[in-house]
């Protein structure tokens, strides 16, 4: 009689310990599969944040173009108020004023603040599946001239222009641009008078992400 009592404690025993690695197993899958989750969501993140970056990045590109064509051209840029904007607001950039009586955003002469607004699908070439990828992304930019340390891109302490040695003013010269997107004031040189402008440009992603980025710009006049 004490054997068989012996051997049934020992199949109690059994199960209980079979029933505790079932349980630790569990929960170790559980944690695994979290785990691996976690990680998928952080990855897919981060794509979005970096998508959203070269959104802003085309920008910036966007916007140089447009002032390299005004050089071209030999059009004289002027501040004008802001006005409304889509996504891109000033308080994104700390180096800008929150008084937009001195915050103003450049334009030709008799015309108006230029700012651009676009998706990223013109960039899809003839893929239907990218455009409609890309769609989900825009960025939104504007212009002004490089803010002072209160922020004023008007009637600030920093020079409007700046004479530098070496070659004349006029059209027909290329915008230069500092070596990366920053917040400091410090500047390529080309030939003739130069005036420093600041391009501020979103992009917008996934999940309603926003990233702000600007470039400082010197250009010939």
């Amino acid at each position: 009689m004490k054997i068989k009592k012996y051997k049934k404690s020992e199949k109690g025993f059994v199960i209980v310990l079979a029933i505790l690695l079932l349980l630790v197993m569990s929960l170790m899958g559980t944690t695994l599969i979290v785990i691996a989750s976690n990680d998928h969501k952080g990855n897919k993140l981060r794509d979005y944040n970096q998508q959203t970056f070269y959104a802003a990045e085309t920008g910036i590109q966007e916007a140089k173009e447009y002032l390299n064509q005004q050089v071209q051209k030999g059009v004289k840029l002027k501040p004008y108020d802001i006005g409304p904007l889509n996504f891109c607001k000033t308080a994104f950039f700390p180096n800008l004023s929150s008084n937009m009586n001195y915050v103003k955003a450049i334009g030709p002469e008799n015309g108006s603040a230029r700012k651009g607004w676009a998706s990223m699908s013109h960039l899809g070439g003839s893929d239907e599946t990218e455009k409609k990828r890309l769609k989900k992304y825009q960025y939104e930019w504007f212009i002004t001239q490089t803010p002072d340390i209160n922020g004023h891109t008007i009637g600030s302490s920093l020079p409007k222009s700046k004479e530098v040695e070496g070659g004349s003013s006029g059209s027909g010269q290329n915008i230069s641009e500092s070596s990366l997107y920053v917040q400091e004031n410090k500047f390529s040189s080309t030939g003739g008078s130069s005036y420093y402008y600041t391009i501020y440009s979103c992009g917008k992603g996934e999940n309603d992400i926003i990233v702000p980025i600007e470039a400082v710009v010197l250009v010939p006049q």
